[in-house]
């Protein structure tokens, strides 16, 4: 069953790592930066290079905050909330393709 909110795990390999900044991963989540920030601080999105004074986030940082900020918006959940269906959903998807390499025709 495939979700309006469900993205590729895959998709966040399309980036270089470090590859957006605050502003950018907010852009591209169609959120304003404090909400890139607010979520940093919540421990639900890491930043890839923490303590240089700068953020940068990898692409499959990408996938996942966009994941989120949609959970957020569709089902009105909390940071919390959205952060912890984003890893069950990041986990199913895992355990997909480790079936899938298996050659089980099962999914």
């Amino acid at each position: 069953m495939t979700h309006a909110f469900h993205l590729p795990v895959q998709l966040g390999e399309l980036l270089d790592e470090h590859a957006l900044t605050r502003e950018e991963l907010a852009r591209a989540c169609r959120r304003h930066p404090d909400w890139v920030s607010a979520r940093v601080e919540a421990g639900v999105i890491e930043v890839a290079s923490p303590g240089t004074g700068e953020w940068h986030f990898t692409g499959t940082t990408l996938v996942r905050a966009r994941r989120i900020a949609q959970l957020e918006a569709t089902f009105d959940a909390d940071p919390y909330l959205a952060a912890l269906t984003a890893d069950l959903i990041e986990e199913v998807a895992q355990l997909r393709q480790r079936l899938a390499q298996r050659g089980d025709g099962t999914q």
